[in-house]
């Protein structure tokens, strides 16, 4: 998790030197392009839980990447936009995750832990249908970016920590490794609520009683584009 998050701050710093240069240049630029930087930050919900299932604690992530922007009208208010990022997700919850042998086992817990997490990391591909109020000289600006994002889990693991045990383990081999879905982005200036709604399972074909484990992310958050 720290290597993943050590390698995004690094790119923002990339990212954000670049941007300053391409602000500078802006008012001379009658053919600009707006907002192909990005990073967000959201609370991750699981949607379609198992009876009994719940969250607790806070399950948060993290997005940063870039995306091109391709202005379609002569005013360049309206473009498409498409790009490249990486994300860490994290859903804390009591569905038990262990493995015996080669198989997975699942257990909705009722108490007796201290921690029980499941990590994803992602790199993803967003493209997005983008409406603003920006010019060449307006720099603060509304904007509604409506889309569709996929993603491809690169690593994965679950944390349990509880009164007579705790381990981690690789879970990647349960998992729908691409992950789809659509979002929006909507408001004034750098900041924005962003809202992702996956459109797939996270977990491939696991069950828990005879019930399938149809675990769905909804991400719900702010959203910071930059130049």
């Amino acid at each position: 998790m720290k290597y993943i998050i050590i390698g995004l701050i690094a790119l923002l710093s990339i990212l954000t030197m670049n941007a300053q240069n391409t602000v500078a240049i802006k008012n001379l630029d009658s053919l600009y392009r707006e907002d192909q930087i990005y990073l967000s930050v959201t609370y991750n919900i699981l949607n379609n839980k198992l009876q009994n299932m719940s969250q607790n604690g806070f399950s948060g992530g993290f997005q940063l990447g870039l995306i091109r922007d391709f202005p379609i009208n002569k005013q360049r208010n309206i473009a498409f936009g498409i790009g490249l990022g990486l994300s860490a997700n994290s859903f804390n919850q009591n569905l038990k995750i262990s493995r015996t042998s080669n198989e997975i086992d699942y257990e909705v817990l009722s108490g007796g832990f201290d921690k029980n997490r499941f990590d994803l990391y992602q790199v993803e591909l967003p493209l997005e249908f983008r409406w603003r109020s920006s010019t060449t000289e307006v720099y603060n600006f509304w904007r509604i970016y409506t889309g569709f994002k996929i993603g491809y889990i690169f690593s994965s693991k679950t944390k349990f920590v509880g009164n007579e045990e705790s381990y981690k383990i690789n879970i990647i081999d349960a998992l729908n490794r691409l992950q789809y879905g659509l979002t929006i982005s909507a408001g004034y200036d750098s900041w924005n609520l962003h809202l992702y709604y996956g459109l797939n399972t996270i977990f491939k074909n696991q069950t828990l009683n005879d019930q399938a484990i149809d675990l769905v992310a909804i991400k719900a958050g702010l959203i910071f584009y930059m130049l």
